[in-house]
């Protein structure tokens, strides 16, 4: 599937557009540095709203799966990424739900398959791409939504088995990822800066109520270990998300922030190392450090 003597990154998702709103800056400087990316995508957002007004027409939810897919075609293109569809069914996220709340899911819900069933398709594709650093989501899934829970219970579970002969046999020949990450994309310092900066250009923020509301319970700002300088790529970066169309209004939250701002404010994405099986210095620059 790959050449061996790349370096290669996976990048495990719940969503198609999940790829593009979380990492793919990222993504975009390491495809353009030669080095092999493989987004997987656990679902294909069967059950999402349709979230651009500009979008929300009855004959585009009656199609949605098959719309999702093809914006998630011409996001890879943009990217320069290679993508895989795991074939989970999305699970919806209804009113009030949380990993303990007891509010039902549909039956086929991916965050209700077994956690060692779940993680069988993605050892394999780990052990059939190679990677050498794997990008997921925290224990709280980056925000508590049951699919991004479960991507990173499977991605975790799958990091541990693929390199062990005796976990999942008939899935392909061993393989140890050397590196585990979870992405950190929405932290206090980040939005602090982002905020201030528009505010000191004379534009109104778009963080305005987060930083007036103040609750910060969910920030995980310092458990960062890695910065990934990526501002030259936000253009690529931008252009991938609003390939999801459904999901994106090219008027919205997303853009509200000049990206003339954002690559001065804040020009990183964010990781924390989880796991290492290799010596690497913290703080580090780069998903790659020790590797190269």
């Amino acid at each position: 599937m790959t050449n061996q003597s790349k370096l290669r990154l996976m990048c495990v998702h719940a969503h198609p557009d999940d790829e593009s709103s979380k990492g793919a800056g990222m993504m975009a400087r390491y495809v353009r540095e030669g080095i092999e990316v493989l987004v997987v995508t656990c679902t294909g957002g069967e059950r999402g709203d349709v979230l651009n007004p500009k979008m929300d027409r009855p004959e585009v939810q009656e199609n949605l799966p098959r719309i999702r897919n093809e914006e998630m075609a011409r996001a890879r293109e943009i990217l320069g990424v290679e993508q895989h569809w795991l074939g989970f069914i999305d699970s919806g996220l209804p009113d009030g739900w949380l990993p303990d709340s007891g509010t039902e899911l549909p039956e086929d819900a991916f965050y209700l398959v077994p956690t060692e069933e779940a993680a069988a398709p993605l050892v394999e594709v780990m052990r059939s791409f190679k990677p050498h650093v794997v990008t997921t989501y925290d224990e709280e899934g980056g925000y508590p939504h049951p699919d991004h829970v479960k991507t990173h219970e499977i991605s975790v579970a799958a990091f541990a088995a693929a390199g062990d002969p005796e976990r999942y046999p008939g899935l392909g020949e061993p393989w140890q990822p050397l590196k585990l990450y979870y992405s950190h994309s929405f932290g206090k310092a980040r939005i602090e800066a982002l905020h201030y900066a528009m505010v000191e250009a004379g534009l109104d923020s778009p963080y305005k109520e987060w930083m007036d509301a103040g609750d910060w319970t969910r920030d995980k700002s310092e458990r960062v270990t890695t910065r990934v300088e990526c501002a030259e790529y936000f253009d690529i970066r931008d252009e991938a998300l609003k390939a999801h169309a459904t999901q994106v209004d090219p008027d919205g939250f997303w853009f509200a922030v000049p990206r003339e701002i954002q690559q001065k404010a804040w020009p990183t994405e964010d990781y924390e190392l989880v796991e290492t099986r290799i010596d690497s210095r913290l703080p580090e620059d780069d998903l790659f450090a020790g590797l190269r």
